[in-house]
Protein backbone atom coordinates (compact mmCIF):
# COMPACT_ATOMS: atom_id res chain seq x y z
CA UNK A 1 0.00 0.00 0.00
CA UNK A 2 1.40 3.26 -1.01
CA UNK A 3 1.28 6.22 1.59
CA UNK A 4 1.16 9.89 0.54
CA UNK A 5 3.37 12.21 1.91
CA UNK A 6 1.22 13.86 3.97
CA UNK A 7 0.50 10.53 5.74
CA UNK A 8 3.84 9.99 6.61
CA UNK A 9 4.86 13.33 7.65
CA UNK A 10 2.26 13.10 9.97
CA UNK A 11 3.21 9.74 11.31
CA UNK A 12 7.01 11.34 11.52
CA UNK A 13 5.81 13.85 13.93
CA UNK A 14 3.42 11.78 16.04
CA UNK A 15 6.90 9.56 16.74
CA UNK A 16 9.11 12.37 17.53
CA UNK A 17 6.47 12.71 20.72
CA UNK A 18 7.85 16.27 21.66
CA UNK A 19 6.36 18.28 18.46
CA UNK A 20 2.81 18.97 18.05
CA UNK A 21 1.58 17.61 15.36
CA UNK A 22 -0.64 20.13 13.14
CA UNK A 23 -2.52 19.81 9.42
CA UNK A 24 -0.34 19.84 6.61
CA UNK A 25 -1.07 23.30 4.37
CA UNK A 26 0.43 24.87 1.73
CA UNK A 27 3.73 26.56 1.82
CA UNK A 28 3.37 30.34 2.64
CA UNK A 29 0.50 29.57 4.81
CA UNK A 30 2.33 29.32 7.76
CA UNK A 31 2.64 31.75 10.55
CA UNK A 32 3.74 32.81 14.09
CA UNK A 33 1.30 31.34 17.15
CA UNK A 34 -0.08 34.63 18.19
CA UNK A 35 -0.08 33.40 21.41
CA UNK A 36 3.79 32.06 21.02
CA UNK A 37 4.63 36.38 20.18
CA UNK A 38 2.73 37.28 23.13
CA UNK A 39 5.01 35.27 25.26
CA UNK A 40 7.84 36.83 23.41
CA UNK A 41 7.02 39.85 24.26
CA UNK A 42 7.11 38.82 27.77
CA UNK A 43 10.82 37.58 27.60
CA UNK A 44 12.23 41.02 27.15
CA UNK A 45 16.21 39.96 26.68
CA UNK A 46 18.02 37.67 25.06
CA UNK A 47 21.43 36.43 24.43
CA UNK A 48 22.64 36.67 20.88
CA UNK A 49 26.04 34.50 20.17
CA UNK A 50 28.19 34.41 16.83
CA UNK A 51 30.43 31.93 16.85
CA UNK A 52 32.29 29.99 13.17
CA UNK A 53 35.18 28.80 11.59
CA UNK A 54 37.04 32.38 11.20
CA UNK A 55 36.54 33.19 14.95
CA UNK A 56 40.35 31.51 14.68
CA UNK A 57 41.43 35.28 12.97
CA UNK A 58 39.20 37.42 14.59
CA UNK A 59 37.79 38.51 11.15
CA UNK A 60 34.19 39.43 10.27
CA UNK A 61 32.25 36.70 10.85
CA UNK A 62 31.54 35.10 6.87
CA UNK A 63 31.68 38.60 5.49
CA UNK A 64 35.41 38.01 4.29
CA UNK A 65 34.71 36.32 1.90
CA UNK A 66 32.41 38.96 -0.28
CA UNK A 67 35.43 40.22 -2.96
CA UNK A 68 37.92 37.80 -1.52
CA UNK A 69 40.80 36.49 -4.20
CA UNK A 70 40.26 32.58 -5.43
CA UNK A 71 43.25 31.96 -3.27
CA UNK A 72 41.76 33.22 0.03
CA UNK A 73 38.69 31.64 -0.49
CA UNK A 74 40.06 28.61 -1.44
CA UNK A 75 42.60 28.59 1.61
CA UNK A 76 39.42 29.91 4.12
CA UNK A 77 37.78 26.16 3.60
CA UNK A 78 40.68 24.68 3.42
CA UNK A 79 42.95 25.93 6.15
CA UNK A 80 41.06 27.29 8.93
CA UNK A 81 38.50 24.12 9.80
CA UNK A 82 42.23 22.71 10.59
CA UNK A 83 42.66 24.99 13.49
CA UNK A 84 39.02 24.81 14.92
CA UNK A 85 39.26 23.10 18.24
CA UNK A 86 37.36 24.71 21.25
CA UNK A 87 38.54 22.55 23.75
CA UNK A 88 37.21 24.90 26.17
CA UNK A 89 33.20 24.75 25.18
CA UNK A 90 30.91 24.75 28.12
CA UNK A 91 27.22 25.49 26.92
CA UNK A 92 26.50 25.40 30.46
CA UNK A 93 28.89 28.25 31.02
CA UNK A 94 27.14 30.31 28.24
CA UNK A 95 23.94 29.76 29.55
CA UNK A 96 24.30 29.90 33.35
CA UNK A 97 25.64 33.71 32.02
CA UNK A 98 22.44 34.52 30.48
CA UNK A 99 20.43 33.40 32.52
CA UNK A 100 22.02 35.21 35.72
CA UNK A 101 21.83 38.28 33.04
CA UNK A 102 18.00 37.96 33.16
CA UNK A 103 17.76 36.83 29.42
CA UNK A 104 15.38 34.31 28.46
CA UNK A 105 16.40 32.94 25.47
CA UNK A 106 19.68 32.40 23.44
CA UNK A 107 20.34 32.06 19.73
CA UNK A 108 23.50 30.33 18.40
CA UNK A 109 24.65 30.95 14.60
CA UNK A 110 24.04 26.82 13.61
CA UNK A 111 25.37 28.37 10.33
CA UNK A 112 26.09 31.72 9.22
CA UNK A 113 26.84 32.99 5.48
CA UNK A 114 29.81 31.09 4.80
CA UNK A 115 28.30 27.78 5.37
CA UNK A 116 30.21 26.32 8.23
CA UNK A 117 27.88 24.08 10.39
CA UNK A 118 28.08 23.36 13.76
CA UNK A 119 26.74 20.21 13.95
CA UNK A 120 28.06 17.22 12.01
CA UNK A 121 25.44 17.77 8.86
CA UNK A 122 25.36 15.38 5.96
CA UNK A 123 25.00 17.99 3.76
CA UNK A 124 28.50 19.35 3.42
CA UNK A 125 32.34 18.83 4.99
CA UNK A 126 32.71 21.95 5.95
CA UNK A 127 31.64 21.32 8.95
CA UNK A 128 32.57 20.93 12.95
CA UNK A 129 32.71 17.62 11.70
CA UNK A 130 36.14 17.74 9.56
CA UNK A 131 37.93 19.77 12.30
CA UNK A 132 39.87 19.02 15.42
CA UNK A 133 37.42 19.09 17.41
CA UNK A 134 34.77 16.76 15.48
CA UNK A 135 32.10 16.54 17.80
CA UNK A 136 28.86 18.25 17.80
CA UNK A 137 28.45 21.71 19.25
CA UNK A 138 24.42 21.97 18.27
CA UNK A 139 23.29 19.57 20.87
CA UNK A 140 25.36 20.56 24.16
CA UNK A 141 24.20 24.11 23.68
CA UNK A 142 20.40 22.82 23.10
CA UNK A 143 20.52 20.72 26.08
CA UNK A 144 22.50 23.79 28.14
CA UNK A 145 19.61 25.94 27.22
CA UNK A 146 17.39 23.51 28.65
CA UNK A 147 19.08 22.82 31.87
CA UNK A 148 19.16 26.48 32.69
CA UNK A 149 15.14 27.45 31.75
CA UNK A 150 16.30 28.86 28.35
CA UNK A 151 13.85 28.93 24.91
CA UNK A 152 16.51 27.53 22.47
CA UNK A 153 17.01 29.36 19.32
CA UNK A 154 19.19 28.74 16.22
CA UNK A 155 20.28 31.21 13.83
CA UNK A 156 20.31 30.27 10.20
CA UNK A 157 21.67 32.07 6.91
CA UNK A 158 20.33 30.25 3.82
CA UNK A 159 22.54 32.34 2.19
CA UNK A 160 25.42 29.99 1.76
CA UNK A 161 28.43 31.48 0.90
CA UNK A 162 30.38 27.92 -0.04
CA UNK A 163 27.91 26.54 -1.63
CA UNK A 164 27.86 29.57 -3.67
CA UNK A 165 31.44 29.30 -4.19
CA UNK A 166 31.47 25.46 -5.06
CA UNK A 167 28.84 26.67 -8.09
CA UNK A 168 31.35 28.77 -9.65
CA UNK A 169 29.35 31.82 -8.73
CA UNK A 170 31.05 35.05 -7.47
CA UNK A 171 30.65 35.21 -3.49
CA UNK A 172 27.94 38.03 -3.27
CA UNK A 173 24.59 38.49 -1.12
CA UNK A 174 22.89 40.48 -3.43
CA UNK A 175 22.14 38.73 -6.71
CA UNK A 176 19.67 36.18 -8.16
CA UNK A 177 21.92 33.44 -7.46
CA UNK A 178 22.56 34.19 -3.87
CA UNK A 179 18.65 33.66 -3.23
CA UNK A 180 16.80 30.43 -2.75
CA UNK A 181 14.21 31.37 -4.76
CA UNK A 182 16.16 31.64 -7.96
CA UNK A 183 18.44 28.75 -7.25
CA UNK A 184 17.06 24.88 -6.90
CA UNK A 185 20.18 23.26 -5.42
CA UNK A 186 20.97 25.87 -2.90
CA UNK A 187 17.47 25.88 -2.05
CA UNK A 188 17.21 22.00 -1.19
CA UNK A 189 20.66 22.28 -0.04
CA UNK A 190 19.25 24.77 2.94
CA UNK A 191 15.73 22.29 2.95
CA UNK A 192 18.23 19.57 4.07
CA UNK A 193 20.05 21.28 6.67
CA UNK A 194 16.16 22.86 8.24
CA UNK A 195 15.40 19.22 8.47
CA UNK A 196 18.54 18.43 10.44
CA UNK A 197 18.02 21.20 12.75
CA UNK A 198 13.98 21.02 13.06
CA UNK A 199 13.15 17.99 12.13
CA UNK A 200 13.55 16.16 15.79
CA UNK A 201 17.01 15.53 16.58
CA UNK A 202 17.17 18.38 18.93
CA UNK A 203 14.15 17.87 20.17
CA UNK A 204 12.13 21.59 20.18
CA UNK A 205 13.65 24.45 19.39
CA UNK A 206 11.34 27.50 20.58
CA UNK A 207 13.47 30.57 17.89
CA UNK A 208 14.60 30.58 14.72
CA UNK A 209 16.13 33.72 13.10
CA UNK A 210 16.66 34.03 9.52
CA UNK A 211 19.63 35.75 8.24
CA UNK A 212 18.68 36.14 4.45
CA UNK A 213 16.97 38.54 1.91
CA UNK A 214 15.19 35.51 0.40
CA UNK A 215 13.82 32.95 3.10
CA UNK A 216 9.76 32.49 2.76
CA UNK A 217 10.31 28.78 1.63
CA UNK A 218 12.81 28.28 4.30
CA UNK A 219 10.39 29.83 7.00
CA UNK A 220 7.74 27.69 6.38
CA UNK A 221 9.53 25.10 6.31
CA UNK A 222 9.82 25.17 9.86
CA UNK A 223 7.03 26.17 10.93
CA UNK A 224 5.78 23.24 9.20
CA UNK A 225 8.66 20.99 10.61
CA UNK A 226 7.54 23.13 14.15
CA UNK A 227 4.67 24.54 14.46
CA UNK A 228 5.13 25.83 18.15
CA UNK A 229 8.73 27.58 16.72
CA UNK A 230 8.77 31.66 16.77
CA UNK A 231 10.59 32.74 13.25
CA UNK A 232 12.15 36.29 14.72
CA UNK A 233 13.86 37.84 11.57
CA UNK A 234 12.04 36.03 8.70
CA UNK A 235 8.78 37.33 9.90
CA UNK A 236 8.60 40.15 12.56
CA UNK A 237 10.82 43.47 12.83
CA UNK A 238 14.32 43.05 14.08
CA UNK A 239 16.52 46.32 13.98
CA UNK A 240 19.68 45.59 13.69
CA UNK A 241 22.53 48.21 15.65
CA UNK A 242 19.72 50.72 16.17
CA UNK A 243 16.21 51.31 18.39
CA UNK A 244 13.50 52.61 17.09
CA UNK A 245 12.06 55.85 17.48
CA UNK A 246 9.37 54.96 18.67
CA UNK A 247 6.84 51.91 19.55
CA UNK A 248 6.45 49.51 16.76
CA UNK A 249 3.38 47.32 16.05
CA UNK A 250 2.97 43.78 17.31
CA UNK A 251 6.48 41.82 18.58
CA UNK A 252 9.87 42.84 17.56
CA UNK A 253 13.45 42.23 18.24
CA UNK A 254 16.65 44.87 18.34
CA UNK A 255 19.84 42.96 17.96
CA UNK A 256 23.08 44.65 18.83
CA UNK A 257 26.85 43.60 18.99
CA UNK A 258 28.79 44.33 22.57
CA UNK A 259 31.59 45.45 20.91
CA UNK A 260 31.59 46.58 16.90
CA UNK A 261 31.91 43.00 15.63
CA UNK A 262 29.35 40.53 16.02
CA UNK A 263 32.25 37.06 16.57
CA UNK A 264 35.00 37.86 18.61
CA UNK A 265 37.79 40.08 18.16
CA UNK A 266 40.96 39.87 19.92
CA UNK A 267 42.11 43.48 18.90
CA UNK A 268 40.83 46.90 18.38
CA UNK A 269 37.75 46.27 20.33
CA UNK A 270 35.74 48.42 22.14
CA UNK A 271 32.90 47.19 23.75
CA UNK A 272 29.77 49.09 25.29
CA UNK A 273 29.47 49.28 28.94
CA UNK A 274 27.28 47.45 31.60
CA UNK A 275 25.66 50.72 32.14
CA UNK A 276 25.25 51.17 27.96
CA UNK A 277 23.35 47.98 27.82
CA UNK A 278 21.40 48.86 30.71
CA UNK A 279 20.02 52.02 28.81
CA UNK A 280 19.38 50.16 25.73
CA UNK A 281 17.65 47.41 27.39
CA UNK A 282 15.12 50.33 29.12
CA UNK A 283 14.29 51.99 25.79
CA UNK A 284 13.77 48.77 24.10
CA UNK A 285 11.39 47.70 26.88
CA UNK A 286 9.59 50.84 27.44
CA UNK A 287 8.85 50.52 23.51
CA UNK A 288 7.69 47.13 23.64
CA UNK A 289 10.57 45.29 21.95
CA UNK A 290 13.12 42.56 22.73
CA UNK A 291 17.10 43.43 23.19
CA UNK A 292 18.99 40.40 22.06
CA UNK A 293 22.44 41.41 22.68
CA UNK A 294 25.49 39.24 21.68
CA UNK A 295 28.07 37.33 23.17
CA UNK A 296 31.56 36.19 20.71
CA UNK A 297 32.81 33.03 22.50
CA UNK A 298 36.89 33.24 21.98
CA UNK A 299 38.35 30.38 19.68
CA UNK A 300 38.45 28.31 22.66
CA UNK A 301 34.98 28.14 23.38
CA UNK A 302 35.06 30.46 26.61
CA UNK A 303 33.40 33.72 27.09
CA UNK A 304 36.07 36.82 27.09
CA UNK A 305 36.88 38.46 29.97
CA UNK A 306 35.75 41.92 29.48
CA UNK A 307 32.53 40.47 27.99
CA UNK A 308 31.89 38.77 30.78
CA UNK A 309 32.50 41.63 33.40
CA UNK A 310 29.51 43.88 31.09
CA UNK A 311 27.47 40.78 31.57
CA UNK A 312 27.76 40.41 35.61
CA UNK A 313 26.86 44.18 35.54
CA UNK A 314 24.18 44.16 33.97
CA UNK A 315 22.84 40.87 36.14
CA UNK A 316 23.20 42.73 39.12
CA UNK A 317 20.69 45.72 38.29
CA UNK A 318 18.43 43.02 36.57
CA UNK A 319 18.88 40.84 39.88
CA UNK A 320 17.06 44.05 41.54
CA UNK A 321 14.66 45.44 38.47
CA UNK A 322 13.73 42.26 36.18
CA UNK A 323 10.18 42.76 37.52
CA UNK A 324 10.15 45.79 35.39
CA UNK A 325 11.87 44.18 32.31
CA UNK A 326 9.72 40.60 32.10
CA UNK A 327 6.25 40.11 31.79
CA UNK A 328 5.64 44.14 30.47
CA UNK A 329 3.98 46.23 27.90
CA UNK A 330 4.51 49.29 26.80
CA UNK A 331 2.99 52.41 28.42
CA UNK A 332 0.94 54.79 26.47
CA UNK A 333 3.95 56.57 26.50
CA UNK A 334 7.69 55.38 26.43
CA UNK A 335 9.33 58.43 28.52
CA UNK A 336 8.95 61.90 30.23
CA UNK A 337 12.08 63.93 30.02
CA UNK A 338 14.25 61.56 31.43
CA UNK A 339 12.40 58.79 33.34
CA UNK A 340 11.12 56.24 31.22
CA UNK A 341 7.83 53.77 31.51
CA UNK A 342 6.71 50.23 31.09
CA UNK A 343 3.61 48.39 32.70
CA UNK A 344 2.86 45.08 34.13
CA UNK A 345 0.79 42.93 31.15
CA UNK A 346 -1.78 41.81 33.42
CA UNK A 347 -2.34 44.87 35.23
CA UNK A 348 -1.96 48.13 33.52
CA UNK A 349 -2.53 50.08 36.76
CA UNK A 350 1.19 49.01 37.76
CA UNK A 351 3.69 51.30 36.36
CA UNK A 352 7.56 51.19 36.23
CA UNK A 353 9.39 54.04 36.22
CA UNK A 354 13.06 54.09 35.30
CA UNK A 355 15.38 57.21 36.95
CA UNK A 356 18.64 57.71 36.04
CA UNK A 357 21.29 58.67 38.20
CA UNK A 358 21.42 62.06 36.75
CA UNK A 359 24.53 64.52 36.01
CA UNK A 360 25.01 64.41 39.79
CA UNK A 361 25.91 61.81 41.94
CA UNK A 362 22.73 60.31 43.87
CA UNK A 363 24.35 59.87 47.76
CA UNK A 364 23.11 57.06 49.55
CA UNK A 365 20.30 58.13 51.74
CA UNK A 366 19.53 61.10 49.66
CA UNK A 367 16.06 62.01 48.85
CA UNK A 368 14.81 63.23 45.44
CA UNK A 369 11.30 64.22 43.98
CA UNK A 370 10.28 64.38 40.61
CA UNK A 371 6.46 65.37 39.30
CA UNK A 372 5.18 63.36 36.37
CA UNK A 373 2.26 64.69 34.54
CA UNK A 374 1.35 62.19 32.57
CA UNK A 375 0.20 59.71 35.80
CA UNK A 376 -2.45 60.19 38.19
CA UNK A 377 -3.02 58.68 41.05
CA UNK A 378 -5.93 56.34 42.00
CA UNK A 379 -7.85 55.65 45.46
CA UNK A 380 -5.53 53.69 47.26
CA UNK A 381 -2.36 54.00 45.00
CA UNK A 382 0.77 52.59 46.53
CA UNK A 383 4.94 54.06 45.90
CA UNK A 384 7.84 51.64 46.02
CA UNK A 385 11.55 51.11 45.01
CA UNK A 386 12.08 47.71 43.12
CA UNK A 387 14.90 46.28 45.69
CA UNK A 388 14.45 48.29 48.63
CA UNK A 389 12.53 47.62 52.08
CA UNK A 390 11.68 51.44 52.41
CA UNK A 391 12.55 50.66 55.73
CA UNK A 392 16.38 51.84 56.61
CA UNK A 393 19.59 53.23 54.96
CA UNK A 394 22.42 51.27 56.36
CA UNK A 395 24.75 53.18 58.83
CA UNK A 396 21.92 55.77 59.00
CA UNK A 397 19.06 54.74 61.75
CA UNK A 398 17.62 58.00 61.69
CA UNK A 399 17.23 58.16 57.70
CA UNK A 400 13.25 58.14 56.18
CA UNK A 401 13.74 55.76 53.81
CA UNK A 402 10.28 55.52 52.63
CA UNK A 403 9.02 56.13 48.90
CA UNK A 404 5.76 58.66 49.03
CA UNK A 405 3.62 59.91 46.11
CA UNK A 406 1.29 62.88 46.41
CA UNK A 407 -1.32 63.85 43.53
CA UNK A 408 -1.15 67.24 42.73
CA UNK A 409 -2.52 69.79 39.93
CA UNK A 410 0.84 69.78 38.51
CA UNK A 411 0.81 66.24 38.09
CA UNK A 412 1.73 63.00 40.50
CA UNK A 413 4.48 64.05 42.49
CA UNK A 414 6.92 60.89 43.63
CA UNK A 415 9.42 61.20 46.50
CA UNK A 416 12.10 58.39 46.40
CA UNK A 417 15.02 57.93 48.74
CA UNK A 418 18.35 55.78 47.30
CA UNK A 419 18.26 53.49 50.34
CA UNK A 420 19.84 49.76 49.35
CA UNK A 421 23.88 49.35 49.43
CA UNK A 422 24.71 48.02 45.89
CA UNK A 423 28.65 48.76 45.96
CA UNK A 424 30.65 48.94 48.71
CA UNK A 425 32.10 52.63 48.12
CA UNK A 426 28.10 53.26 48.29
CA UNK A 427 28.02 54.71 44.58
CA UNK A 428 25.84 53.12 42.68
CA UNK A 429 25.76 54.71 38.77
CA UNK A 430 22.82 52.57 37.29
CA UNK A 431 18.86 53.49 37.29
CA UNK A 432 16.28 52.47 40.20
CA UNK A 433 13.29 51.39 39.38
CA UNK A 434 10.20 53.04 41.07
CA UNK A 435 6.95 50.78 41.16
CA UNK A 436 3.81 52.65 41.30
CA UNK A 437 0.28 50.93 41.86
CA UNK A 438 -3.02 51.85 41.20
CA UNK A 439 -1.96 54.52 38.69
CA UNK A 440 -3.19 55.55 35.36
CA UNK A 441 -1.81 57.67 32.26
CA UNK A 442 -3.46 61.36 32.36
CA UNK A 443 -5.31 61.10 29.30
CA UNK A 444 -5.39 65.19 28.78
CA UNK A 445 -1.42 64.76 29.33
CA UNK A 446 -1.52 62.44 26.28
CA UNK A 447 -3.97 64.63 24.10
CA UNK A 448 -1.03 67.29 24.21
Amino acid sequence: MKIGFSAMWLVWIGLIGNLRAVPPQPLGEFRNDPALEQEFMDWGLGMFIHWSVDVELGSVISHGMVGASQDYLERYIEELPKYFNPQEYDPDAWAKLARLAGAKYMVLTAKHHNGFCLWPTKTTDFSVANTPYGKDLIKPYVEACRRHGLKVGLYFSPEDFLFLHRQGHEVRRKDTYSHISNNPKLLAHDEAQIRELFGGAYGKIDVAFLDSYDHAAIRDLIHQLQPDCLVTRGEMKTPEQKIPDAPLPGPWESCFTLGTQWQFKPTNEDYKSGGKLIEMLIDVRAKGGNLLINMGPEPSGRIPFEQERTFRELALWMFINREAIHDIRPAPVAREGELWFTRDKDDPSTVYVFVPQGDTHWALGERREFTLKSLEAGPGAAISVLGQSGKTVEYQPDADAAARLRQTDEGLEISVVRAQRIYNDKTWPNPIVVRLKGVTFNPNHLSQ
